[in-house]
Order: structure tokens, then C-alpha cells, then sequence
């Protein structure tokens, strides 16, 4: 079980399932997803970059990995749904843990975006 227990474990899961959910998407060919799904992985990428300082050191508790792991062999609208499901649950668990407001909003938009 890979515990999500601090803002860079945090970022870097969210990071590295938007470039799956990438990958997924142009994979069955929804490019616009693809696109999308790159966009957030650029954009969290640079919250992590700007937001690294002492205070997102304090440990986080009650995150899995193993939780938010997304079916991606699965192609179809169902799955697809599936998919968007699992990354918009987390984020909307990790977003309330991490103390850095512009952070936090990140990856509520990002939620956001994944329950449409």
C-alpha cells in the first residue's frame, strides 16, 4: 500500500495518474481528453514547483494510492466514466489535506474537471 502521506506524495500521484488518464485517452483515441488530462499534469506540476516550502512538509493521513487506482484497460463509455470517477474521488480527498490554499485549489479544479 503506497501511502500518500506528504504534499510531494501527493502531487506526484496526481501528476503521474493525469499522464496515465493521458496516455488512456489518446490510446482509445479522445484526443480532447488526452489534451486534457496533459494540461492538468502541466498545471499540477507547476503548483508543486511554486508551492514547495516548509509548511507542506506537515505529514498527511489517510490517503492510499492503492485507492484511487483506475481501471485503464477498459475502453469503453463505462469504463471511460469508470476512469474519470476514481481521479475525481482523489481529488476530492487529497484537496481537503493539503494546507496550501492555490494547491488545494488545484486540485479541486481538477476534480472538477474529472466529474463533468
Amino acid at each position: 500500500m503506497a501511502s500518500l502521506n506528504t504534499f510531494g506524495a501527493v502531487f506526484t500521484f496526481a501528476i503521474e495518474l493525469e499522464a496515465q488518464l493521458s496516455d488512456y485517452y489518446s490510446g482509445i483515441g479522445d484526443a480532447a481528453m488526452a489534451k486534457a488530462a496533459e494540461k492538468r499534469r502541466k498545471k499540477l506540476e507547476r503548483v508543486r514547483r511554486e508551492n514547495v516550502v516548509e509548511i507542506t512538509l506537515e505529514p498527511i493521513v489517510g490517503l492510499s494510492a492503492d485507492d484511487y487506482a483506475p481501471d485503464l484497460s477498459d475502453g469503453s463509455a463505462d469504463g471511460q466514466a469508470a476512469a474519470a470517477a476514481v481521479a475525481a474521488q482523489f481529488y476530492r480527498d487529497a484537496a481537503p489535506k493539503i494546507n496550501v490554499r492555490a494547491a488545494q485549489r488545484a486540485l479541486e479544479r481538477c476534480g472538477r474537471e474529472h466529474a463533468r
